[in-house]
């Protein structure tokens, strides 16, 4: 089939695309849905919004709560950094052997003890449901939503299980001390071999059969909104042993605990959450879900049925975003595009095109170079034709219809003004990235 074919096949997929015929979309089909923004706001960011009345309030309950909370935590973690010291003294950064004997049983204790009682001087009322999975019965937890910082509450609650975490937090003065006492696996996101080592560091603990402690993972990789669980990576399901799942909510009326790639930072979210009354959290325990013989070859199975019943009991959608779509997001913004350019769910791209991380980076600097050279970010049917190397005809028309916003700034959510009859607003969010990615199979 020639490239004119086949983007007539494409085009023919869309009713109302035709010449002359630019109306209203009728109701998105599966076959359609690549041509559709997410259903679901960006889950990458976090925008608080907070009135006047409550401003006034944060900052009265501020003069009091907050220095006295900034002092109770530097006081609790003075006090947990000698027990952290004993649990890590002599041992390498990497751990190749568990703590064991009075070591263990000590620091255990104290530092959930202390743990628990940082949290409650932050303010923080914990509401705990479900029951604890022993080693046992689940050797991995699986928490999320992960959308903060603060998330480290599962940790306490669960009976401080071993983390994965990245290698630079072991490196904090204080707090990397303190995360070294809980045995964590270090990640690190530079070392090609990382993510080889993590897995058969995951395996090693998972199946020692309760002689390290149980593992809690967040499976999503970064932080979002909680709008949406976004992909789960697969490592705590490679080895193939039951989890228990996590659920954290934050029932909150003002969220000052969303630690996303956009909005507050680690200080702003701090001290407005120590200016608060209290701050609730829910961490619920699900019951363990035990992988099929199915599953145990495949972990991303096991990982997207695991998904998918933490979503319906949160009642939320699941989407294919990953922390991929979060370097892309950043890397639109330095290029001087909308952010949300960058975000292609990547694992559905990535699955369907076999496209790695850099060669969609690659489209994303094309793409940004073509918005760049045109007038407004906008082209017409000539240079879409010539970006295509393909001639202006009939079968393009239709397809450059695909793009064309005139006349349809209600259904894709576009500022009228941005909206030229014959044009395309190739700056927008899948007009600059959609296009190349979804229409790989012709280009």
């Amino acid at each position: 089939m020639s490239r004119c074919a086949q983007a007539a096949a494409v085009a023919a997929t869309v009713p109302g695309a035709g010449v002359g015929n630019v109306g209203i979309r009728p109701p998105m089909v599966p076959r359609q849905a690549s041509f559709f923004p997410p259903p679901v706001p960006n889950p990458f960011v976090q925008q608080t919004q907070i009135g006047s009345a409550r401003r006034v309030q944060i900052f009265l309950l501020g003069i009091i709560l907050l220095p006295i909370r900034a002092l109770l935590v530097a006081l609790i973690l003075l006090l947990a950094w000698p027990f952290a010291a004993i649990s890590t003294v002599c041992c390498p950064e990497k751990q190749t052997h568990p703590v064991t004997g009075w070591r263990r049983k000590i620091t255990q204790t104290a530092l959930k003890f202390l743990g628990r009682a940082m949290f409650f001087s932050m303010g923080f009322i914990v509401a705990v449901k479900g029951k604890v999975a022993s080693p046992l019965e689940a050797p991995v937890f699986v928490a999320a939503p992960h959308s903060t910082f603060f998330d480290g509450i599962a940790c306490i609650v669960a009976g401080l299980p071993s983390m994965v975490s990245r290698n630079e937090n072991a490196q904090a003065p204080l707090i990397g001390r303190l995360l070294r006492a809980v045995q964590p696996v270090l990640v690190s996101r530079v070392d090609p071999d990382s993510r080889k080592n993590t897995i058969n560091e995951i395996i090693k603990r998972a199946t020692s059969g309760g002689e390290w402690p149980q593992i809690l993972v967040f499976p999503e990789g970064t932080c979002t909104n909680r709008s949406c669980l976004i992909t789960f990576k697969p490592g705590a399901f490679i080895p193939g042993v039951p989890v228990q799942p996590i659920l954290l909510r934050y029932p909150n009326k003002l969220d000052t605990v969303t630690w996303t790639w956009q909005g507050y930072t680690f200080i702003q979210l701090c001290m407005l959450t120590f200016c608060q009354l209290f701050t609730k959290v829910e961490v619920e325990f699900m019951p363990v879900q035990v992988p099929n013989d199915e599953e145990k070859n495949d972990p991303v199975l096991f990982a997207s049925r695991v998904r998918n019943l933490m979503a319906e009991a949160l009642g939320i959608p699941v989407t294919d975003h990953t922390y991929e779509d979060c370097r892309l997001m950043i890397s639109a913004g330095q290029l001087t595009l909308p952010m949300e350019a960058g975000l292609v769910e990547f694992t559905k791209i990535s699955q369907k095109l076999k496209l790695d991380w850099d060669g969609v980076r690659r489209h994303l600097d094309e793409y940004a170079s073509i918005a760049s050279s045109s007038k407004g970010g906008r082209i017409g049917i000539e240079e879409f034709a010539e970006y295509l190397k393909l001639p202006v005809s009939d079968v393009l028309r239709q397809l450059f219809a695909l793009f064309d916003r005139a006349g349809l700034g209600d259904v894709w959510g576009l500022v009228p003004d941005h909206c030229n009859k014959g044009s395309i607003t190739i700056s927008e969010p899948y007009a600059v990235f959609g296009f190349p990615l979804h229409r790989k199979v012709y280009l």
